[in-house]
Order: C-alpha cells, then structure tokens, then sequence
C-alpha cells in the first residue's frame, strides 16, 4: 500500500504554488507582517516558499537554507509566527483542504516556531 503524501494529495507543486500565492496576498494585506517583506523580492519569495511548502508536505528536498540563519536578525515574536500559520490556514481553506489536512501541514510548520522566533 503507498501511502499518498500532503503534496500528492493537494495536486503537487503547482497547486501550491496557488496557494502560496494566495496567502502572500493575505501576508501583504497584513500590517502585523506585512513590513518583513518590504523590501523583498517578492517573486522570488514566492517560489522559495512553494519549494518550501511541497517540502515540509511531503514533496521534493527542501535545499534552501537553514531556518534559524534565513530568520537571523528579525526578532521575530509569537504574535508574527501566529499570525503567519493563521494566513496559511486561510490560504489552504480557501483552496478546499479539508480540515485534518490543514491541522497535518500547520502542525509541521509548528515544528519550525523555535527555529525562527527571536532570532
């Protein structure tokens, strides 16, 4: 039996590029966050995070850089790590994933919390 992973099942890299795209939308929208990302290129954040995402879904080597030194020096708190798993919840909800796949994937993303806060 094959066990179908998060990234098989929510349609590859591709879709979570959609995704990913989507929730930039709601990071951007976002004055709790949004200032990280001013003066980042966003294109090419958005294809990092994909690549990211598929990884921590199951899907092809993640071979970017550690979490702790891309996240080095922005101080960054609870209330942004929050609100940043909360925009990707929305993101995957209003792709259809179903709610025991949303808690799977940000449970893995809450693996990373202490790799990334007050860094």
């Amino acid at each position: 039996m094959t066990t179908t992973t998060l990234y098989d099942k929510l349609g590859g890299e591709e879709a979570i590029g959609k995704v990913v795209d989507y929730f930039y939308d709601l990071v951007l929208a976002d004055d709790t966050v949004n200032h990280f990302f001013a003066n980042v290129d966003m294109e090419k954040q958005r294809r990092h995070q994909t690549k990211f995402i598929s990884f921590a879904l199951g899907g092809p080597k993640y071979t970017g850089q550690a979490m702790a030194k891309v996240h080095a020096g922005m101080n960054l708190q609870p209330v942004h790590f929050d609100a940043i798993v909360k925009h990707l919840h929305d993101a995957l909800k209003h792709f259809g994933v179903d709610d025991a796949d949303i808690s799977q994937a940000l449970s893995k993303v809450e693996t990373l919390r202490d790799d990334i806060l007050y860094k």
